[in-house]
């Protein structure tokens, strides 16, 4: 038989679960240091058909011991996760040289500890007694109010939206900031007819619209990214927050991601089922050109690139530029914004940001106004320009932006 549970007269508390545990004699060792003859051993195949048993319910927790071999059977061992934490047994994870992308992954279905293997002094005791202790800490501390974030509309499948990415080309210029008040001002532009608009914030490592926006980073986010192959229009709503009952977001994920973990192929499926559950998708993109970058672009009615007026941003105008000709790209769908424009009074600024133009031989479309101190305490606060500061000069901006974008896009609707 190729799973044995230890016969003793207590029942059996604890299982390890391995393609071979012999692979593991450190963990047999602790085991039994820790639990004497009151846990037991499983092969993979056995465990899932014991999880099943009524035999199941007396145990407390499961070591899932894997290594490099086993990674070719995460869908299985991921399985045997999700079936112990619906029957509420703790799962402790046990690697030794797993890839870093393989333990994330079972991590985020649900593990409740991991230990390296070997494993270090008293560390697999310290994990068993930090499980053991949850359910104390669940009965003394209050639960956590549940995340109030309004209401996220259904899923409709009926929209063709406007796609408004916004493109910072050197750090500091502000794109995440146009980007969050732009969406805020497209989503209150109709107070009779409000469009339904959505905002993605596609940079992976270092996104700030959750800050902008004071709401919190959800798991959900990577799950969704990780596998979106699998993602509908039903899943990808439950994803998204909304702020203020009006503007849903898609925040950065919880943890600081490679920005390739997705795909060419998983950015058109992500951007195609926002654009057809909303008016208008505003997304906020990493500065770094990236492989998905080309399919935002494609799928962009206006694509907004930020610069400021200064050496470096001029630089990068050119280089951006040279990089989509080379690729043969639709370089034609920029619209160039310049952040802490001159003042209408300032001759002489103007003039600068008119040769600035000429030089890069580039048509700058949008000048926005220095916000000053109330930007950065609106983004301090979490909420938009419109809710802080109204009059704020690059809010007015900004919502002459949004509602030009607006009557043109309910005049081409209604041809």
């Amino acid at each position: 038989m190729s799973a044995v549970l230890q016969a003793e007269p207590a029942p059996i508390t604890a299982c390890t679960i391995s393609r071979d545990v012999q692979n593991f004699e450190l963990l047999i060792e602790d085991m039994e240091t820790k639990l004497g003859e009151s846990w037991g051993d499983l092969s993979f195949d056995d465990a899932a058909v014991f999880l099943e048993q009524e035999d199941a319910q007396s145990l407390e927790f499961v070591a899932i011991a894997v290594d490099e071999d086993d990674e070719d059977a995460l869908g299985e061992i991921g399985d045997l996760i999700l079936q112990a934490k619906s029957q509420q047994i703790g799962v402790i994870l046990i690697a030794a040289e797993v890839s870093p992308a393989a333990l994330h992954k079972l991590l985020r279905l649900g593990a409740d500890d991991f230990v390296p293997y070997p494993l270090p002094e008293n560390e697999l005791h310290a994990a068993i007694d930090r499980l053991s202790a949850k359910p104390e800490v669940q009965e003394t501390v209050a639960p956590a109010a549940p995340e109030s974030t309004g209401t996220v509309l259904k899923a409709a499948d009926d929209r063709s939206a406007v796609v408004l990415p916004v493109h910072g080309l050197a750090g500091g210029t502000g794109a995440s900031t146009f980007a969050v008040n732009l969406a805020w001002e497209l989503a209150n532009i109709d107070a009779k007819d409000p469009p339904r608009v959505c905002i993605l914030d596609l940079d992976l490592q270092f996104g700030s619209i959750s800050t902008f926006l004071d709401l919190p980073r959800r798991e959900a986010i990577y799950e969704l990214l990780a596998d979106t192959e699998s993602m509908d229009s039903e899943s990808f709503m439950q994803a998204l927050q909304c702020f203020n009952e009006r503007l849903h977001v898609m925040t950065a994920p919880a943890d600081m991601l490679p920005l390739d973990l997705v795909g060419p192929e998983d950015i058109d499926r992500l951007v195609e089922i926002a654009r057809v559950n909303f008016d208008y998708v505003v997304i906020d993109m990493p500065s770094t050109l990236v492989g998905w970058t080309e399919s935002v672009l494609n799928q962009a009615h206006v694509y907004f690139a930020m610069i400021e007026q200064d050496m470096r941003s001029a630089q990068n105008v050119l280089r951006m530029v040279r990089a989509l000709k080379s690729e043969d790209l639709a370089y034609e769908k920029l619209r160039y914004v310049i952040n802490r424009a001159p003042k209408f009074t300032d001759m002489a600024g103007k003039s600068r940001v008119k040769r600035m133009a000429e030089s890069l031989d580039v048509q700058i479309d949008l000048q926005m106004p220095d916000g000053a101190k109330v930007v950065a305490q609106a983004g301090d606060h979490g909420l938009p320009l419109a809710e802080t500061a109204p009059k704020c000069p690059l809010r007015k901006e900004i919502l002459k932006l949004a509602k030009s974008l607006h009557d043109l896009n309910k005049n081409e609707v209604a041809q």
